[in-house]
């Protein structure tokens, strides 16, 4: 059970928060990327462990998505007062989920690789080589 829980875990970082592709250039960047997309991730669990604590229930039983959208939701509305945290617990602890029998996923990648080599120059002087030379695949 730990380790499906992981995996959902890892899930949610990639696709639920939008960390399944890093969108920095440097190094440096994607690491301050992860760090950040990690901590919004903490702050979620809080969320998600303090509703699940007003309500009585166990935080692995509350919907991950369902919590980044609230809060969100609460960010731009710019409810921040006491009363209002405590409805945004109560919301939370609304939405739950739980064994759903009959569910398959397979697994499967859905992004393909393209065929075509990484950019490492800049496009003015890729520009000047496929016009001097044609693609790189045209020529193979």
């Amino acid at each position: 059970m730990r380790r499906w829980n992981v995996e959902l875990d890892l899930r949610n970082l990639k696709t639920t928060m939008g960390m399944d592709i890093l969108s920095c250039q440097t190094p440096q960047m994607n690491e301050k990327q992860l760090w950040v997309h990690l901590l919004a991730y903490n702050v979620i669990r809080l969320l998600m462990a303090q509703g699940a604590a007003n309500a009585g229930v166990d935080p692995r039983n509350l919907s991950f998505k369902h919590t980044v959208q609230l809060w969100t939701q609460w960010g731009l509305r710019g409810l921040c007062t006491t009363e209002d945290r405590q409805r945004l617990f109560t919301l939370i602890a609304q939405r739950r989920v739980g064994h759903r029998p009959g569910r398959i996923r397979p697994r499967m990648r859905k992004r393909r690789p393209k065929p075509y080599p990484w950019l490492k120059v800049s496009r003015a002087h890729a520009r000047q080589q496929v016009q001097k030379h044609g693609h790189a695949w045209e020529t193979k």
